[in-house]
């Protein structure tokens, strides 16, 4: 069986070529012409799953080692027999890491303050936003939580709606997937009606995807100061990112607030199991990250991108992975 991987993807390479015929290959290489003799794919958000790559080829299985799915096509996948799996929760504690980094530090700059008389507005409560919810209890934040899906299904209670968060939040963070269709979209979720119906000047942090924040209309909040402050991870149109904005927002970083090694092993061993479970492989272990006692220091990530923008994608995939704990 051969698999054709991105080469970005820790913690895979070695445990996978015990069971199957492996090609690493940078994600701008996973071409047509490189998928047509695979028989599965392993990648990550860069590589789009579609007609154009996929038609003609032998492949009947994807697995991304990412929470986020909006790169491949499925619906033209089940159409041609193709089945996929992602990573979900893979790096939910990573991105809790970030943004609870992200907190102390703005706490630290007066930017918030940390106490009972913040409210915290957590938009999307799946995997992500829970621990970023049990994060702001931890800290003793007032803690809302917005939903429409969950609420509207009657599988949990207490939510309030994006309104509420604009009216009475302090911190509005994002934890929501990219969808343009459906009965909740996410595309362009902030835009400039949701900035312009903000009452506290809250800290805005997307860490989600970057189409769910408007670039223009995020850029012009700053500007206005309809926002106090941005932490921005996820960017439109990435690698090429907004300067105007990579210059104004207090923290950015290249797209790697769930990038720990114990987020990248959690998915490399997902995406094992899902291999073998589809193809009937022996299981194997996904490698181990290495011990480190430094903590995570976000702020020299930000400083890295604003000081080369134009390195996105290589301070992305040549990210120096860092510990949870």
């Amino acid at each position: 069986m051969k698999v054709v991987v991105d080469e970005n993807i820790p913690y895979l390479l070695t445990p996978l070529q015990r069971v199957a015929e492996v090609t690493a290959l940078p994600a701008a290489a996973i071409t047509a012409e490189a998928v047509r003799d695979a028989d599965a794919l392993v990648v990550r958000t860069r590589t789009r799953c579609d007609a154009a790559l996929l038609d003609g080829s032998r492949v009947r299985f994807i697995a991304t080692a990412t929470i986020g799915y909006d790169h491949i096509d499925t619906a033209w996948c089940a159409a041609h027999g193709i089945a996929w799996a992602n990573a979900p929760g893979c790096n939910a504690s990573s991105v809790c890491q970030y943004v609870a980094c992200a907190l102390r530090l703005l706490d630290s700059e007066g930017v918030i303050t940390l106490s009972p008389v913040t409210t915290i507005g957590i938009v999307g409560l799946g995997h992500v936003g829970s621990r970023v919810k049990a994060l702001s209890e931890r800290l003793g934040l007032r803690t809302l939580c917005c939903d429409p899906p969950l609420a509207d299904s009657g599988r949990g209670d207490g939510f309030v709606r994006l309104g509420t968060l604009a009216a009475e939040c302090d911190i509005i963070t994002l934890h929501v997937p990219l969808t343009k269709d459906g009965l909740y979209p996410t595309w362009h979720m902030a835009d400039a009606d949701f900035f312009a119906s903000l009452r506290r000047r809250p800290l805005f942090i997307n860490t989600s995807r970057g189409p769910v924040a408007d670039t223009a209309a995020l850029r012009a909040a700053l500007q206005a100061g309809q926002i106090r402050q941005a932490v921005i991870d996820v960017w439109e149109g990435e690698p090429a990112i907004d300067r105007d904005l990579l210059s104004m927002a207090r923290l950015t970083t290249p797209h790697i607030a769930g990038y720990s090694a114990d987020g990248k092993a959690r998915a490399s061993q997902m995406v094992l199991d899902a291999l073998a479970t589809h193809f009937g492989l022996p299981r194997v272990e996904a490698g181990t990250p290495p011990p480190s006692s430094a903590p995570y220091d976000i702020d020299a990530d930000s400083l890295r991108l604003k000081a080369s923008p134009d390195t996105f994608e290589y301070q992305r995939n040549h990210y120096p992975l860092r510990r949870e704990s």
